[in-house]
């Protein structure tokens, strides 16, 4: 296994997450290999602490706010000259294929969900830093397939995914999945006025007329 670049065995890393509670919790259970030098927990000050510190890694949630709305992504896409030293772990509750699928292409090193434990989570950060992908166990397959044997299938709906910020993707699953507006309101925080608005641009931007459209198109995608 790759070593990671440190002189004195413990990986610098900067943590980026939207909650602070969450933020603390990584911290106190992180191992004593890993020293946290700088946190953030939108993405315009992600990118700030990145390009001033150039970690060995970050440790970043994939659904950020501020920016663009892309998210994690953005993160990385607007710090690619950096990937050369600075290596991206995305961490996440969430294990959608679309999630996974945008930060890997934007040159994440690998995603793990939240249920992961302090040591393992350390571990992968180490990992990630030497050189390593590390995914976790249940994500693994379908980043094989995603990029693989199957990356025609998912090839299918890039273009059209691409077209859609963070937001829109989250508010898109929700709708398909057959979500009222008001619990797609209630599950992402946000008011049913943003909702219609992105449920708006998501149809105008992938051409389809109903949200009975919008289900077919994400069913036949794998994307629910």
């Amino acid at each position: 296994m790759s070593q990671p670049p440190v002189a004195d065995g413990v990986l610098d890393v900067v943590l980026v997450d939207d909650h602070l509670m969450f933020r603390a919790g990584v911290k106190a259970s992180l191992d004593g290999r890993i020293r946290i030098v700088g946190e953030a927990d939108d993405v315009p000050s992600a990118i700030e602490a990145v390009r001033r510190l150039q970690p060995p890694v970050v440790i970043l949630d994939v659904h950020l706010p501020g920016g663009d709305g892309g998210g994690g992504a953005e993160v990385i896409h607007r710090c690619a000259d950096l990937l050369g030293t600075t290596r991206f772990l995305a961490l996440s509750v969430s294990d959608a294929a679309e999630d996974v699928v945008a930060v890997i292409r934007a040159g994440a090193r690998g995603y793990v969900t939240k249920a992961i434990s302090g040591q393992d989570l350390s571990d992968a950060a180490r990992r990630v830093a030497g050189g390593d992908a590390v995914f976790s166990p249940r994500l693994a397959g379908f980043v094989l397939d995603a990029f693989g044997a199957a990356a025609g299938d998912v090839a299918t709906g890039d273009d059209e995914l691409d077209r859609l910020s963070a937001r829109e993707r989250e508010v898109m699953r929700l709708i398909a999945r057959g979500y009222s507006y008001r619990e797609v309101a209630s599950e992402l925080f946000i008011s049913i006025k943003t909702v219609e608005t992105h449920v708006s641009a998501v149809l105008r931007k992938l051409q389809l007329s109903s949200r009975h459209e919008l289900t077919r198109w994400a069913a036949a995608r794998r994307l629910l």
